[in-house]
């Protein structure tokens, strides 16, 4: 068994919390704990998690086990270990991986910089896989960070969007039952065919369920489950519950799972965890100027159209002045969205100056950061020629910081003193901002577009 290296520094999170989930987080860490027996404040009970991640994906249809598939350039697994690391009550996460995969794992582990997290090799089938990350747990192994849990979470590498609340749910229901996991209604009608490949019956599809993943146990229960489970379930099976059934006599208490406990299993999957993650961290977006003091300047009108436009987005505005103090905390508050106003200036400085912050943070870490640089132009006033040659170092920019995960774009827009005419690029270069910010297209990165 082998640790995770650790890393140097972390973000304030492992990830964005999205769309209401800071409160939900707290609320269910507050639940665990009275489920527990413990006061605020202190920790729970042990819960640690085993993440079988040792398949090669043959469904998948590629080369790369899917585990190690790459979304928006970043692994599928570390988007899983990241939803794991985000509970705080997960004390351990043993990451079952192929010997000729360990090293691929470690590499992933520190440049995500992932806390918590321990490997072992796989076994040759998903239940020796977790198995053998049961053993790591129940043993007292010299130099060994792990101990055993009271409860154990078992969990696909290739689910990324399980929440916190799910997994209290399962954990809190196998404190009480000894075993418990997530179900989903069944979609398609189940049939057993016959030898001659005919209908042999059906299920009803009203009494039967799908199982997913999270499930929960008493770590004694499973353990003592895996320890009795003969060569063949060792071999074949598929159902953790079914063995903690099988061979302690423990029925699992079935909870209700939500929508996003789909598993990556197809190529056309990554796309849709591709669209999903895109979708989540293009949920804010913060508009930075060069003063703050103007409610006439032209960053508070196109964040106003932004607003107007975008209705089902958060749109702030932060000045650069003053240490870039309240910025700084935007980013620490983890938006992944930058709209930089360029009015007083004629070149980068200010687009500058938001980099360098970027890069002074750990943001980039996990997801690409956008940044569109705005610069506002009268064509009657300046040659159009004159500008786009001092613009076009965006270029440069942008090749530097690619390299760190921040995905820089050049926005001009026409600026004519007519209000009505200015309105309308205005919304034109919403229109264009709210495309970038969606699509993340590193293709576009460096092009200097005109609304």
């Amino acid at each position: 068994m082998e640790a995770g290296p650790p890393g140097s520094a972390r973000p304030a999170e492992p990830g964005p919390c999205l769309s209401g989930q800071r409160g939900a987080d707290h609320t269910a860490s507050a639940s665990l704990q009275s489920v527990a027996g413990t006061e605020p404040g202190r920790h729970p009970q042990a819960v640690a998690a085993v993440l079988p991640a040792g398949g090669c994906g043959e469904r998948m249809g590629v080369p790369t086990p899917k585990q190690f598939c790459p979304i928006l350039e970043r692994p599928l697994i570390s988007y899983t270990l990241q939803a794991l690391e985000r509970v705080c009550w997960i004390k351990d996460i043993v990451v079952a991986v192929t010997g000729e995969n360990m090293e691929v794992m470690k590499s992933i582990i520190q440049k995500y910089q992932h806390k918590r997290i321990s490997l072992v090799e796989a076994g040759v089938t998903r239940h020796r896989s977790i198995f053998n990350g049961l053993k790591a747990l129940a043993e007292d192994q010299i130099n060994s960070k792990l101990s055993k849990p009271e409860v154990v979470i078992i969990h696909d590498a290739v689910r990324p969007f399980v929440e916190e609340g799910v997994l209290l749910k399962v954990v809190t229901a196998a404190k009480e039952h000894g075993a418990a996991g997530a179900i989903r209604p069944l979609v398609s009608t189940v049939i057993s065919p016959s030898a001659d490949g005919c209908l042999d019956y059906s299920l009803e599809r009203a009494r039967h369920r799908a199982s997913e993943m999270p499930q929960a146990f008493l770590f004694d229960v499973i353990y003592e489950a895996y320890q009795q489970c003969s060569d063949y379930d060792l071999e074949f099976g598929t159902e953790c519950l079914q063995l903690a059934l099988k061979y302690c006599c423990t029925k699992a208490k079935l909870v209700e799972g939500s929508t996003d406990l789909w598993k990556v299993t197809y190529k056309r999957d990554l796309y849709a965890a591709e669209s999903i993650i895109k979708e989540r961290i293009s949920q804010e977006i913060c508009v930075v100027m060069d003063t703050e003091e103007d409610n006439k300047h032209v960053g508070h009108l196109l964040e106003e159209v932004l607003k107007s436009e975008l209705n089902h987005v958060k749109v702030t505005s932060e000045a650069l002045g003053h240490a870039g103090r309240h910025l700084q905390q935007i980013i620490l508050d983890q938006c992944y969205n930058f709209v930089c106003v360029n009015v007083t200036t004629s070149d980068f400085q200010e687009t500058q100056k938001l980099l360098s912050m970027l890069e002074e943070s750990n943001l980039c870490i996990l997801y690409p950061v956008v940044v569109v640089s705005v610069h506002f132009l009268d064509f009657k006033l300046v040659p159009p020629s004159q500008k786009m040659e001092n613009l076009m170092q965006i270029r440069e920019f942008a090749k530097e910081v690619k390299e760190r995960n921040i995905l820089l774009y050049g926005l001009l827009i026409s600026y004519p003193q007519d209000d009505q005419k200015l309105q309308e690029s205005l919304r034109q270069g919403a229109i264009i901002i709210a495309s970038l910010i969606k699509e993340r297209n590193s293709g576009l990165i460096g092009q200097l577009l005109i609304a």
